[in-house]
């Protein structure tokens, strides 16, 4: 019970900019996330080619913004998970936009999870577009 004192005491003074800031996030969460589902093709988990990077200085400053970006929307879903909006579906856009050795099996992991496939199709239902396949669909296995 003093632990929890303490920790509540030391956290008082940072209550009220956790709590703008997981406001901010959730209201950012609300306009990026279903953009971003959007955007995303429905095979995009059972597709296996990705596109070959480009190396020109162009591709390498695009490389650098697609990683600031995730870096952002990483920490921010981390952040999610105990604040308000969307931590996972968060997590799972920032995976997709980065780049990174590793990346595709963890954003299937991610999407397994039925409450997340579930938030996905639903956003995605709502304007119309075609659900994203599940990465275990028998039908669409390569």
């Amino acid at each position: 019970m003093a632990f929890l004192e303490s920790l509540y005491h030391s956290l008082q003074p940072w209550l009220p900019l956790l709590t703008a800031i997981g406001t901010v996030m959730a209201i950012a969460s609300t306009i990026a996330i279903p953009w971003l589902i959007l955007r995303m093709p429905a095979e995009y988990f059972v597709s296996r080619a990705k596109p070959a990077p480009d190396r020109s200085p162009l591709g390498w400053a695009i490389w650098m913004a697609r990683n600031t970006v995730a870096t952002i929307l990483f920490v921010s879903g981390l952040l999610m998970l105990v604040l308000p909006g969307q931590g996972l579906l968060t997590i799972l856009i920032a995976l997709a936009v980065s780049t990174f050795p590793g990346k595709y099996r963890l954003e299937r992991s991610i999407i397994r999870r039925q409450t997340v496939f579930k938030a996905a199709n639903w956003i995605r239902q709502r304007y119309h577009r075609s659900p994203i396949i599940h990465p275990d669909d028998p039908d669409h296995r390569h």
